[in-house]
């Protein structure tokens, strides 16, 4: 099964919101239905949602949506980490079967925020509910997110959009060291997604991204790289159909059976998810 491993749904509210730009075509309702039309045209069959608001209230309402989406095959939800009652909300969601992960917007905090005494006490308690953790990380991050994955080497990890490197700088230090190090974990997996957005949003050329490409794939290899499309994020740079086609030429130099890991065998993997 064909699976974009990374999207996001909202009812639009201004004030939930901030980071959406007025003007945007972010700054409106998007639905499982909007997803489903575009995603469909290029063969892709399931999705993964995952949070956008930091609440319990979201991650409820996601779940809310797969129960009524059979499209959405998981979700990636948002649990206080740092919570005293961390353990019981993670035990309410797991009765979810969609419920497939957390994430926190660690690139919104210092650099070494992920070194909490209270932040790794509640990573520590994914593994007991075999719930995946999503790195949402600027390269800043990324020699925290190496501590962090060497000290719960048993749990999953999966780092969104190759932790935004500067593409529409061309950048690549020292992204490059710290993904090598990260990538040497073998408990961590990297979504290709949020590239565009990276890159300069109405100026990108596919070569662009080749660099970051051939780091990632070499690094990861064929069995822990998956595809996402950032969407409806993504749109500030690029439509689905040209997200998905970046990634599908660059992987044409493979074989069916790698192309077939990235589009969905690696995120069903990952997320122990039930197509």
């Amino acid at each position: 099964m064909r699976i974009d491993s990374h999207q996001h749904f909202w009812k639009y509210n201004a004030g939930e919101y901030p980071w959406i730009g007025k003007g945007t075509p972010l700054e409106r309702d998007w639905l499982p239905a909007d997803l489903q039309q575009q995603a469909t045209k290029v063969g892709i069959e399931g999705c993964v949602a995952v949070q956008a608001r930091q609440t319990l209230e979201e991650s409820r309402w996601l779940l809310e949506l797969a129960d009524k989406s059979s499209f959405i095959k998981g979700v990636v939800g948002w649990v206080d980490l740092q919570s005293e009652k961390v353990v019981d909300d993670l035990a309410a969601l797991s009765k979810q079967k969609k419920f497939v992960g957390v994430r926190h917007v660690v690139q919104s905090e210092v650099a070494d925020f992920m070194l909490k005494p209270e932040f790794l006490r509640g990573l520590g308690e994914l593994h007991a509910f075999d719930f995946t953790y999503d790195l949402l990380l600027f390269p800043k991050h990324l020699p925290s997110a190496v501590k962090v994955a060497e000290k719960f080497s048993h749990q999953r990890f999966v780092l969104d959009h190759i932790a935004k490197p500067m593409i529409r700088t061309g950048m690549m230090q020292p992204w490059k060291d710290d993904i090598r190090e990260l990538a040497k974990h073998k408990n961590v997996f990297c979504k290709i997604s949020g590239m565009v957005t990276e890159a300069k949003h109405q100026g990108w050329k596919t070569e662009d991204f080749r660099p970051y490409l051939d780091v990632v794939f070499e690094m990861f290899g064929e069995d822990r790289v998956m595809f996402g499309s950032d969407w409806p994020v993504c749109l500030l740079a690029g439509s689905y159909a040209q997200v998905h086609e970046l990634a599908a030429n660059y992987f044409k130099q493979f074989s069916t059976e790698v192309n077939a890991k990235f589009f969905g065998g690696n995120a069903i993997k990952s997320y122990r998810l039930n197509p």
